[in-house]
């Protein structure tokens, strides 16, 4: 794997936020995400909304081309929490993406190794995540970093993700 550069995103840096974007569109185009393109009012509504939610971390990851220039290949989302369990904060990776032709590189690795760093140093607890049932390559990369479904009681089962949408 060529060598790594992971960075908060700046979305006051038109390039960090075109990148954020270019990376977020190929995800939700993708079959793990909705199969549509990022429309421009979301893209504008993120572009204002981002910047002003101190509890959402993003991380954009790139590698240089053959040529030597930097591209975006990876981005990370996250949302720190608070755990009432520990009375500490834990942090939700909400979206990991790789650009489809730099997967199984290690990108999503690394980029779960710097949040891990992040969220140490913020004084969390875990790192949480969620992730679809068919997504073997994402289940088999989260699974090789250390994450395991959730529970309490085994009499009780795993923890289930639900939503209910507004």
């Amino acid at each position: 794997m060529r060598p790594l550069r992971i960075q908060p995103v700046d979305f006051t840096q038109t390039q960090d936020t075109t990148d954020f974007l270019f990376l977020l569109d190929h995800y939700m185009q993708g079959p793990t995400g909705n199969g549509q393109p990022l429309s421009p009012a979301l893209a504008e509504r993120l572009r204002h909304e981002l910047p002003r939610r101190p509890t959402v971390l993003s991380f954009l990851a790139y590698q240089n081309d053959a040529h030597g220039a930097a591209r975006p290949v990876g981005l990370i989302n996250c949302v720190e929490g608070f755990s009432t369990f520990t009375g500490q904060p834990l942090l939700n990776v909400h979206d990991i993406v790789v650009l489809e032709s730099c997967r199984r590189q290690g990108i999503a690795g690394a980029l779960l190794a710097h949040v891990e760093t992040v969220a140490r140093d913020r004084g969390c607890c875990k790192l949480t995540l969620e992730v679809l049932e068919g997504n073997q390559g994402a289940r088999q990369a989260y699974e090789n970093f250390g994450f395991a479904a959730y529970q309490l009681d085994p009499a009780m089962g795993r923890a289930l993700f639900m939503e209910k949408k507004l």
